[in-house]
């Protein structure tokens, strides 16, 4: 008999009972026409069933995972990881690759020679008690749903579905034994949320499937209409990240990052300090280096670089009033650091290099972004593709798309 419903399908199709035709469908349904609460808890049940759990209770300090649901030079995890263990926290991070348009933290630190992102769940707990977090990819018994829906999602251009982000991401995340949580819930063009009251929903309907679950859960709704710091693609976006960690980089980044921080901590009782500190006096980098190196990653070496770039600049005296983050994300796959099919290879050296951001003033010659590939017929069609959402006006043009973070939401309400 088959299944009336994707709840009803996962487990035989994670079993490999039903091909991905047998599910597409029923996948189809789900995005179409939407679940209702007690649906996506289902759903939800129903995939982290079809797996094992992790637990990390018995490692002895306080725990707390962080999520985004993706975004365009989104590179927040790498830094955010680090600066909280710095303060004695345990973050278990399960990771994931790039999806649809955007990048995958784990695709990221791949771009690090030598560093692994598989971990059994031994060597996480060990990871959690010597440096204090760990990054890693779920492993093939965790949510192993999830893995083949979020693959088929990604190739059938069916990404954008609260239920199915709700119920990828919660899944994975009660699975790994997260306690507390903090979401980062991205709204506008370069996030599968389009607009505020989207990334509202989706928010409200995790932070209530983590609080049902007795997973302590909050979310920021966050503002991706302008790519999240100057680098977009994977090895670039690791180096931007280290600026961070070192106490420079963007300041957008910096402020995201920090405020992510002080929600984490404040969620184990840690308050009345300042997160930037850590930053500015080494300690989150240090942390930093001891979790690349537990992972296998040689900081020392170099990270890939590009054997081609197209540097474009402007044609005259202009401020940058506009940078869209989905056509900034879009040049940066056609680049080649995503995936138009599943287990396809990516280049960790290319990517888009952004030199003004909106707002900023630009002069005849300056430059305005730079393109990085390793296959250089690739660079003229992103560079037409880019040009379209880069836009130069007057003082006066610049578009205001409102603070980086929107709001708060708990168990007790918006805020």
């Amino acid at each position: 008999m088959k299944p009336h419903t994707l709840a009803d399908a996962v487990g035989a199709y994670a079993a490999g009972d039903l091909s991905d035709e047998d599910v597409l469908p029923l996948l189809r349904g789900v995005y179409e026409k939407g679940l209702s609460r007690e649906e996506i808890r289902e759903l939800t049940h129903a995939m982290i069933a079809t797996g094992s759990t992790l637990n990390f209770d018995q490692v002895g300090k306080p725990l707390v995972d962080k999520h985004s649901t993706g975004g365009v030079g989104d590179k927040i995890t790498l830094i955010l990881t680090p600066l909280i263990a710095s303060y004695g926290v345990a973050v278990p991070q399960i990771a994931g690759r790039g999806l649809g348009f955007t990048g995958g933290t784990i695709d990221k630190l791949e771009s690090i020679p030598g560093w692994s992102a598989k971990l059994s769940q031994a060597q996480m707990t060990s990871q959690l008690e010597t440096v204090g977090a760990f990054i890693a990819r779920a492993s093939s018994d965790l949510v192993p749903a999830d893995k083949k829906l979020y693959a088929l999602r990604d190739v059938s251009g069916m990404v954008d579905s609260i239920p199915l982000i709700a119920s990828s991401i919660m899944s994975k995340k009660i699975a790994s034994g997260a306690r507390n949580l903090v979401l980062d819930v991205k709204w506008g063009r370069g996030a599968f949320m389009p607009t505020v009251e989207k990334a509202r929903e989706l928010a409200e309907v995790m932070v209530a499937l983590g609080e049902d679950e007795g997973v302590h859960t909050r979310a920021l709704v966050t503002n991706m209409n302008v790519p999240l710091g100057n680098a977009v693609g994977n090895s670039v976006e690791v180096q931007e990240a280290i600026g961070v960690l070192r106490g420079g980089g963007p300041a957008e980044v910096r402020e995201l990052t920090v405020v992510l921080a002080r929600e984490m901590l404040s969620m184990v009782n840690i308050t009345d300090i300042d997160p930037s500190q850590n930053l500015d006096n080494g300690l989150a980098w240090e942390k930093f280096e001891q979790l690349i190196a537990a992972q296998g990653g040689d900081l020392q070496a170099h990270l890939p670089q590009a054997r081609h770039q197209l540097e474009i600049a402007a044609e005259h005296d202009a401020y940058v009033t506009d940078i869209n983050a989905r056509t900034v994300a879009e040049a940066s796959w056609m680049l080649g650091s995503g995936r138009s099919a599943v287990g396809q290879q990516i280049d960790y050296a290319s990517g888009v290099v952004l030199h003004a951001k909106p707002g900023e003033q630009v002069l005849p010659g300056q430059p305005l972004f730079t393109l990085l590939s390793s296959d250089e017929s690739r660079l003229n069609p992103a560079r037409d593709k880019l040009v379209t959402g880069i836009t130069l006006g007057n003082h006066s043009e610049i578009v205001d798309w409102g603070n980086l973070v929107t709001c708060r939401i708990t168990s007790e309400g918006t805020s």
